[in-house]
């Protein structure tokens, strides 16, 4: 079977740092993510470079993403005019952000939920303008859907109500974000059937998903179990939510293809060739810390990937 693995590091990772990339090491570390096998990389956010001038040159990325044939370029948009930029550079999947904690949405876009829902029927329409053949993937992310660091625990209700309002209002898809790090297995397997009675069991297929607190690939697992194709991960764990306090840290990219391949599962992603990408990462941002057990700890003898072990 296989496995998509999201690589938002360009984007997610990169926003979270101080330091500032330059923009030929975001393209030398996208080519060596290609390289490695990796088929959907988010590369960046339309945002204004006064909030994250860490992503300012996103429309030069994606332009030279674009130039990887078989790449799928996702980018983040907060809003129609990031929408409308994001169109023009020519990215193939776009993600609006719906935090399902309104005081998250308030703190992260400046939007409350409807005028959130209202940005995604603009959006939709936009994309619907387009000759088909050009028309990107519009996915709507539901953040902070396990838990927020501002509210804690979301109504269920709210939950639904609002997957319900994005496919409604023209989303392909609705993705469920575990922006602060309070996920565990088992809401994840809750959340996700809850999701899929509201928006469908074909609109539910991907999870972003933090390791802030140990259960980033225990909570994979529990994605699997419920049909999950589809996992955002950032190379050396980078990333977070800068309007989410102490929300630290994505899986990490190269363990969770590890994890994936040892239990058989394809990702079409070469372990070795990442440790290369990884190599680009560490010499474009000297003394950010990079996490990884893989990366430590190396790979088992005999390991063979998407072979699952004897003992699995």
């Amino acid at each position: 079977m296989k496995i998509l693995v999201s690589e938002v590091g360009p984007r997610d990772g990169l926003q979270n740092v101080a330091a500032t990339m330059p923009t030929a090491a975001k393209k030398a570390w996208i080519d060596a993510l290609v390289a490695a096998g990796c088929r959907e990389i988010e590369v960046g956010s339309f945002v204004p470079a006064t909030l994250i001038p860490q992503l300012a040159d996103t429309a030069e990325i994606v332009r030279h993403a674009l130039t990887h044939a078989g790449l799928t370029v996702a980018v983040l948009v907060p809003n129609r005019r990031g929408a409308a930029d994001a169109l023009a550079a020519g990215a193939h999947k776009l993600t609006l952000p719906l935090s399902v904690s309104e005081t998250h949405s308030l703190a992260n876009l400046r939007k409350t939920h409807p005028q959130v829902i209202e940005e995604a029927r603009a959006i939709a329409a936009m994309i619907a303008d387009m000759p088909v053949a050009r028309r990107p993937h519009f996915e709507g992310s539901l953040s902070t859907v396990f838990g927020c660091t501002l509210e804690g625990a979301i109504a269920d209700s709210t939950i639904q109500r609002l997957a319900g309002q994005l496919m409604a209002a023209g989303c392909d898809e609705v993705g469920l974000s575990d922006t602060t790090g309070y996920a565990t297995p088992n809401e994840v397997r809750r959340l996700v059937r809850l999701v899929r009675a509201e928006a469908g069991d074909a609109a539910v297929s991907g999870l972003h998903l933090h390791n802030t607190r140990g259960l980033g690939l225990a909570n994979v697992v529990a994605g699997l179990d419920v049909g999950i194709t589809t996992f955002d991960a950032s190379m050396g764990g980078l990333g977070g939510c800068p309007f989410a306090p102490g929300a630290s840290g994505n899986i990490v990219t190269e363990d969770l293809v590890f994890m994936l391949e040892a239990m058989g599962y394809d990702t079409g992603i070469s372990i070795e060739r990442l440790a290369a990408a990884r190599d680009v990462l560490a010499a474009a941002l000297p003394g950010e810390p990079l996490y990884g057990f893989v990366a430590d700890a190396g790979l088992p003898k005999g390991f063979r990937p998407g072979v699952a072990s004897a003992a699995a």
